[in-house]
């Protein structure tokens, strides 16, 4: 039976102070939880017996069997499923040498939790297995954000840095999307590089700005013809990402 002050617990970390005082996130979802069992540290597991008698569940520390009006009670979903995962936050330590001869993302300042889940899709499927966000990103263990992965997660890391300190020590080109710079498809692109991408509503900051060694523009067709403002970043992510992997294989 799941109890009232578990539900209430699993419940609690919907907010980003409970999350990090109790190192914990939630993952919820057949799915989800598939995906990411075997990578993380599961404090807690909770579901239906026909979900529970079709996985094994040993490397967790506690187990609960519930009913589906129980799993409801405790879900932050709309529309809950039969399995509920608590894991321990991981720590990965990023420094120049973990970086070395890998292309990787830098997020400066993206809010939306929709698009950072998104972004670590992006990277997932285009073989990057590093993002570093600045500090005024949106939390990657909020459990929008984490649904938004579908699982992503289990495979790239995630690290919450200074960007600018960070960036200034890394030894390779820095790329950044702007409204000035050269035309991605007729600029030189590397795949031992970083590839920054901006705020939704303002782009990539001054400070970062001054970092950055090559700026590269994704042109609307036809060139100089009016349109939109601006892509969504998850979706100029995917394009910057699909080009600089097949300037790799072009190369």
């Amino acid at each position: 039976m799941l109890s009232k002050a578990k539900i209430k617990f699993i419940r609690s970390l919907s907010q980003k102070k409970e999350r990090y005082e109790q190192r914990l996130f939630i993952a919820e979802g057949n799915k989800l939880v598939n995906d990411t069992l075997p990578f993380f540290k599961c404090r807690l597991l909770i579901a239906t017996d026909k979900w529970l008698s079709q996985h094994d569940t040993s490397t967790c520390n506690e187990v609960i069997e519930a009913t589906p009006d129980e799993i409801i009670k405790a879900s932050l979903m709309q529309s809950p499923q039969d399995v509920i995962a608590l894991y321990e936050m991981p720590q990965y330590s990023i420094t120049p040498e973990t970086l070395k001869d890998k292309l990787v993302l830098a997020l400066d300042c993206v809010q939306d939790p929709g698009n950072l889940g998104t972004i670590v899709r992006i990277a997932d499927w285009y073989g990057i297995d590093t993002i570093l966000c600045s500090e005024g990103c949106a939390d990657i263990y909020n459990p929008k954000t984490i649904q938004a992965t579908m699982g992503a997660l289990a495979r790239v890391k995630i690290a919450y840095v200074n960007l600018a300190e960070t960036l200034k020590n890394i030894n390779k080109p820095i790329y950044g999307t702007f409204l000035d710079g050269e035309n991605i498809y007729k600029t030189s692109l590397s795949n031992d590089a970083v590839i920054v991408m901006g705020n939704e509503g303002n782009g990539i900051s001054k400070e970062i700005e001054a970092i950055v060694t090559h700026k590269i523009l994704l042109p609307p067709y036809p060139a100089n013809s009016e349109t939109v403002e601006s892509l969504n970043v998850a979706v100029a992510t995917a394009i910057t990402c699909a080009e600089f992997r097949r300037a790799l294989v072009v190369g």
